[in-house]
This record gives structure tokens, sequence and C-alpha cells, in this order.
């Protein structure tokens, strides 16, 4: 029997499925990124939100995340078996079948956004709706597997949830949600790029093109670069908005010289020396990245902190 139909044939048997394996086609993970977000575009919103409105609203944006991740695992089963990092995942595992995921991830689509819409309003139901589109049909299943600017152009489906929030909130969009938006999607290229650097052999292996497999080590070391660099001004520039501050930005510029000098570690580098020590700096850059982008959602919600007790902004 072939590898291919050996795992055709994996997939197609599921196993016995626990709660915690429905639960895993839905990426907490990610979804935990996707709700502080969200969270973080509500509370910070000039409008106040009743707590039950917004505990709701919280509740079906998280669910509309987790729908996107069981589409996204339901789309992407053959890839995720022959990669390390994602071949426990339970439908490559064999634990739930193909059609399950993809039966919950619409299911769960189709609840949150109606529910979202009933409970705030149609913009951010709107919002939410198109963003589970985009991850899971424009990324998962065009750009993921088409082109090396996969992550580029993808990242736009984990920028929403902000401005999710801030629609929530106020009923439209603005200066500041666009900054939230644009935070998230400049830091995701250096993010993933940090990682296909020491997890280039898992993405050659599944055939999809990220750069580090299209363009080589070198090319995406300098693209983690110039990502970097791109992203400090817009990073910096919502410190100068209604949801930014002194604090927010003294916070932002310290995580920023330091993402900037890991970046330019990166890009000195080369193959020799990243494998002698084990792509350390590599990881190092790629764990930092996770901690950059709480800590600038959680300075946000400082100076909003800050504001209601008359002390915050400029």
């Amino acid at each position: 029997m072939s590898d291919i139909q050996a795992l055709e044939q994996t997939i197609s048997q599921p196993g016995e499925a626990g709660f915690g394996d429905y639960v895993a086609l839905l990426k907490p993970r990610v979804m935990s990124l996707v709700v502080f977000t969200a969270l973080v575009g509500l509370l910070v919103a000039p409008v106040p939100v009743h707590p039950v409105v917004a505990l709701a609203s919280i509740l079906f944006i998280a669910l509309g995340a987790g729908a996107s991740g069981a589409l996204n695992m339901w789309w992407d089963a053959d890839i995720d078996a022959v990669m390390r990092r994602t071949s426990r995942r339970p439908v490559p595992a064999g634990i739930v079948a193909g059609g399950e995921a993809l039966g919950l991830g619409l299911a769960l689509s189709g609840i949150a956004v109606v529910m979202l819409g009933l409970a705030s309003n149609l913009l951010a139901a709107g919002l939410l709706a198109f963003t589970i589109f985009f991850y899971a049909v424009v990324y998962s299943m065009w750009l993921k597997r088409l082109t090396p600017q996969n992550i580029v152009i993808g990242g736009a489906a984990g920028a929403f949830p902000p401005m999710i929030g801030w629609a929530v909130a106020t009923g439209g969009v603005s200066i500041e949600s666009a900054l939230m938006f644009a935070l998230i999607f400049m830091w995701t290229p250096p993010h993933f790029w940090a990682l296909a650097l020491f997890m280039k052999d898992d993405y050659s292996r599944a055939g999809v093109p990220m750069l580090t497999v299209t363009h080589g080590r070198k090319a995406t070391r300098a693209h983690v670069l110039a990502y970097t660099i791109l992203l400090v001004p817009v990073a910096l520039g919502a410190a100068f908005t209604s949801i930014g501050g002194p604090v927010y930005l003294a916070v932002s510029a310290a995580l920023n010289a330091a993402f900037l000098y890991g970046a330019w570690r990166i890009w000195q580098r080369d193959e020799v020396q990243a494998e002698a020590d084990g792509y350390r700096v590599e990881k190092q850059l790629f764990r930092f990245s996770l901690y950059y982008l709480f800590l600038h959602f959680g300075a946000f919600l400082l100076e909003a902190a800050l504001r209601s007790f008359g002390l915050g902004g400029w």
C-alpha cells in the first residue's frame, strides 16, 4: 500500500473521538488570540457596551474563530498529515472524520454569524462572516497552496477580530480599529516566517509554497527584517490615536526595539550558524513575537483603564 493510500485510509476511517478532540478541531490556541484581541477592540472603543451584550458577542466571535479552525482542518487534512507539527490533529490522526469537521465548521459558522448579528449589529456579523470566509476559502483553499505570499495576504483573517470587537461597540469602523487591524496584519509575516525558518522541512514535505521553500532561507531572513521595519511605524502610530497614550508608546517603543534587534540578528545569520545552534535565534524571535502582540493589546487595555480614571491619553 502506498503512503498516499495509507493516509487516505487513516483519514477516512476515524477512531472514537472524545470531547477534547472536537475542541482541538476549533484550534483553541488560535481562538484565545482571537478572543483577546476582539475583547480589547470592544473594551477600548469609546462607546460602552452592556456586559451581557459584550459577553455574548465575544462568545459568538470565539465560535466563529473555532468554525474557521474546523473548516481549515477539514481542508488541510492531507497537508497536516505529513507535517510533524500538525500530524496529531484530530482529522489527519484519524480520530475525527473529515465530514464531521466540515459539518461542525459550517454549523458553527452559521450560528456564530446569525447570533452575533442578533446580539450586536449587522456590521459586526458581516465582518465575522467575511473573516470566516477569508480564512477558510481565500487563505486555506486558495492562497496557502498557491503562493509564497500566503501568509502576507492571508494574515488579514487573523487581523479582523479587534475590528469586529470595535464594530460591536460602535457599529462602525474607525482609524483606531483600522490600526489595530494593521498591527496584526503587519505582525503576521515576520511571526510566521520566523517559525518557517526552523520548520522548513515540514513545509517542503507538504508541498506548501512557504517563502522558505520557494525563495530560500536567506531571502526569508531579509523579508523578516523588512516586514519588521514596516511594522514599527504602524505599532508606534497607534500611540497617537484615541486608544493610545504615553504608557502605550513606552511599551510599544521597547517591544519594537527588541523585535527589530531580533529580526536584525536573524538577517545577519547564515544557515551554517543557524543550523549549528539549532536555530536558537529564530526560535527566540518566534516566541517573542507572541509576547509582542499580547503586550501591545494589553497596553491598549491599560490606557483605556487609565482613561476611565482620568489619567490616560495625551
